[in-house]
């Protein structure tokens, strides 16, 4: 009995689902696009100044965040 209240409770709520009424398809207005052939671009290296840090490995800085120690990680003697 359980068996055939939930092949018809399975069947109900597909049917329910394919009987949703759908919104109407909504239009898009296209935008022309003209390709730009010269760009003017100037690079001011004087007024800057910023430091980049340069590390040997990949993930540098979190594997030494991780390898971090306690004074209880060393193995006590019985």
């Amino acid at each position: 009995m359980k068996t055939i209240a939930t092949i018809i409770f399975t069947i109900f709520i597909g049917i329910a689902a394919q009987a949703q009424s759908t919104t109407a398809e909504v239009k898009v207005e296209t935008i022309g696009m003209t390709i730009v052939t010269e760009t003017a671009y100037e690079l001011d290296t004087e007024t800057k100044a910023e430091v980049a840090r340069l590390y040997k490995f990949k993930n540098a800085r979190v594997k030494k965040a991780l390898s971090f120690t306690t004074k209880r990680n060393k193995a006590k003697m019985a």
